[in-house]
């Protein structure tokens, strides 16, 4: 799979793929063809489908994780191989719409207490604080912390966009501290090789271990404090806009779906049922 390679990752390169979608859609490819121990160009279009079957069905991948993978097979054959829609009839999947389990203020403040470790800490105090991505917190540097004007700078975020979002008194305090005892020179959060950012798997195994050590039950990794941020902004106060900016979203619908999830513009809503007048005789007991 050399030549192939090297062929995908040139043609990824001249769209400008980020990073991210480049190793995505590589990965994807090469667990097809080690699905099947074949070079993926000698694998059939019916192969492909069974594949697809198979991760829905036996692995019981999330609809948008296939949805991913089956946009990588179409690069890669229509691309790359040069095949057209018909020779490659891959199906379109139809996603789902879930809501994110949203945790509460106390629960945050909870997550905090019981990360011991400073450095640990300071990232899950980043990731809420400045409503970022995993990938945002992994690749932020030392100089992008900028006190003077309060503000993270978070660069080549989704789509390649830069964007600017807040630091808080609170999380300068923590930060500096951090600094003070870590000393990091380039990369905000190294990992084991200090030139290198931080796993993506370890970032996501350590969230996981302090929410089972403050006793969180609800699902959702490290993501889930971008959420937040979002949710807690909008119970807080602030327009939409200004955190569809925040946040980086393109489009304000993804911003608006946190509509659905704040507390505050639910429970200030009435169910039907009590407007309905009580019948004479009947007694409602609280």
């Amino acid at each position: 799979m050399t030549e192939l390679r090297e062929r995908m990752i040139k043609e990824m390169q001249l769209r400008n793929f980020s990073r991210h979608t480049q190793q995505g859609y590589f990965y994807s490819i090469k667990n097809l063809a080690e699905y099947y121990h074949r070079s993926p160009d000698k694998i059939t279009p019916q192969e492909i489908r069974d594949y697809i079957l198979y991760l829905l069905t036996k692995r019981k991948l999330a609809p948008s994780t296939c949805i991913y993978k089956v946009n990588a097979i179409r690069f890669f054959y229509r691309e790359i191989l040069g095949l057209d829609k018909t020779s490659v009839p891959v199906p379109p999947i139809k996603g789902t719409t879930s809501l994110p389990d949203i945790l509460s203020a106390e629960e945050v403040e909870r997550l905090f207490s019981v990360t011991c470790q400073i450095k640990y800490r300071a990232m899950f105090m980043t990731a809420y604080g400045g409503g970022l991505r995993a990938s945002e917190l992994r690749y932020l540097k030392v100089a992008d912390i900028q006190s003077d004007r309060m503000m993270i700078h978070v660069r080549s975020g989704k789509g390649k966009k830069d964007r600017y979002t807040l630091l808080s008194e609170r999380l300068l305090y923590e930060l500096r501290n951090y600094w003070r005892i870590e000393h990091p020179q380039d990369w905000l959060f190294p990992g084991k090789l200090s030139k290198r950012p931080i796993c993506q798997r370890h970032l996501h195994r350590v969230y996981q271990k302090a929410i089972q050590r403050a006793g969180i039950r609800r699902k959702g990794g490290i993501h889930t404090l971008r959420h937040c941020f979002a949710t807690h902004l909008l119970e807080a106060g602030v327009d939409i806009r200004t955190i569809q900016y925040l946040m980086g979203h393109s489009s304000i619908k993804t911003t608006i779906r946190y509509l659905q999830v704040t507390s505050k513009s639910l429970q200030g809503t009435r169910s039907p049922l009590d407007l309905l007048k009580i019948p004479d005789g009947k007694i409602i007991v609280q």
